[in-house]
């Protein structure tokens, strides 16, 4: 039964008016539920049909655009210890300001007057150096008085020698002749005995012939005797000729050795003269390393060390200096999923911690606090949480980022991509397909001229 025909009924058997029991029960009233419902779906329909920016969502922090403008360590170049500080934490400094003074703690620097002695050790050598050079002179003039005499005494013994083979050849004629001598003598003396025993000749005149006989023979016993002398003196000659080759020749060797070791020592000497100038440079430049400066104006942070004579290493931090002057950027991180629609140039909104935003990511015209940038660099590789690092510096052509801000910010991010319906972003996110991704007209004009 409905409302009317039960508000008919009771008309009928209740005695009171009609318009109160209307009032009472809105009979009469019109339902217009059915306008809202249509109503809401129109407006859904509408809703659905939007445009709607595809993004994709990524955090990262405030950095810098250029490396030098980043937070630097300020490192000690030498061990030593801490003599005195000249900051603290919070102090601003400008390029130069000496932060703090080392002192040495190396016992080999340890001297106060290690540079005069490096310096008479350094003229020591080379004095040596000078001495063996003069001595090379030395022994060199030495070989060629040397080849001098050798060539004089040569020629001596040679003279000689053509002496004893001339007196060679005269005793060989002088022999001759004695044989000759000889030779009538016997024969002379063979007639003698013939006309003694005949009895031609007396016997004084046999015996005068054997004597003339006998001094032949000894004249030409002499001559070769003589000959046996000049031969032995020619043998002993030749000696007398190796032994002074010989002799000047080690002479020679010996002065041309003391050449090669003086010219090692030379060589020694000018090594170890290189050795200590390389040695009296560093200890010159070390000193410079005493006084630990400032390299470019900033803040002072995070001092490692505290206090008087405590000790540093060799690289070790000392404290970090934040630069004054810096040009804001943002790193971001991508998923591996998300890469491919990243490209440089491409637009990203932002909101900065610390400033706050009324965000619309898929409408980013409707965002309230945000602040633009463009990619600027892409990464090739990995960072160590697994994404891939991009670099975005601001947009020009937007609001400028905030002044105030510090580096290490955080800061949450939205690539804008392409835009869709929104019915197509519902479907494509329940269906976890990608989001459309294309690249601007002008760019693709770029590429194919670059083609």
């Amino acid at each position: 039964m409905t409302i009317e025909q039960l508000s008919g009924n009771l008309k009928e058997k209740l005695p009171v008016p009609v318009d109160a029991f209307d009032n009472v029960y809105e009979g009469k009233r019109k339902r217009y539920i059915s306008r809202w419902v249509y109503a809401f779906f129109i407006a859904l329909a509408v809703f659905l049909f939007l445009p709607w920016t595809q993004n994709i969502r990524s955090s990262g922090y405030v950095t810098t655009l250029y490396q030098n403008e980043r937070p630097q360590e300020l490192v000690s170049q030498i061990p030593g210890k801490i003599l005195q500080w000249y900051v603290k934490e919070g102090d601003r400094v400008e390029a130069g300001d000496t932060i703090v003074v080392l002192g040495e703690v190396k016992d080999e620097y340890l001297d106060p007057q290690i540079i005069p002695r490096t310096d008479q050790q350094i003229t020591q050598n080379e004095n040596k150096a000078r001495f063996y050079a003069d001595k090379i002179g030395t022994s060199e003039q030495q070989i060629g008085m040397l080849e001098q005499q050798r060539d004089i005494k040569m020629n001596s013994l040679g003279n000689k020698r053509e002496q004893i083979e001339r007196k060679v050849e005269a005793k060989k004629a002088e022999i001759v002749a004695a044989n000759i001598d000889a030779e009538q003598s016997q024969a002379q003396l063979d007639r003698a005995k013939r006309m003694f025993d005949s009895g031609a000749i007396s016997k004084f005149e046999y015996e005068k012939r054997n004597a003339t006989l006998q001094k032949a023979q000894a004249v030409l016993v002499e001559k070769r005797n003589d000959l046996a002398n000049l031969q032995q003196d020619l043998t002993i000659n030749g000696l007398d000729i190796s032994n002074a080759r010989q002799e000047y020749a080690e002479k020679i060797a010996k002065a041309q050795g003391d050449i090669f070791s003086s010219s090692t020592e030379i060589a020694s000497a000018n090594e170890k003269v290189s050795e200590l100038s390389i040695k009296r440079q560093n200890i010159s430049s070390r000193a410079a390393y005493y006084f630990v400066v400032a390299p470019q104006a900033g803040q002072v942070i995070q001092a490692e060390k505290a206090g008087i004579n405590e000790i540093i290493k060799e690289g070790e931090k000392i404290v970090e200096i934040v630069p004054d002057k810096f040009t804001y950027a943002v790193e971001l991180f991508v998923s591996p999923m998300d890469l491919p629609l990243v490209d440089t140039g491409q637009k990203v909104r932002f909101m900065f911690d610390g400033f706050p935003a009324i965000v619309f990511s898929g409408w980013p015209s409707a965002s309230y606090g945000t602040f633009g940038g463009k990619v600027m660099a892409v990464e090739s590789n990995r960072s160590v949480n697994g994404k891939f690092r991009i670099l975005i510096n601001e947009d020009p052509a937007d609001r400028p980022w905030p002044p105030d801000m510090k580096l290490g910010n955080g800061a949450k991010g939205f690539a804008l991509i392409k835009d869709v319906p929104i019915w197509y972003e519902l479907w494509r996110n329940i269906n976890g397909f990608p989001p459309e991704y294309y690249k601007s007209t002008g760019q693709n004009k770029n590429e194919a001229a670059k083609k």
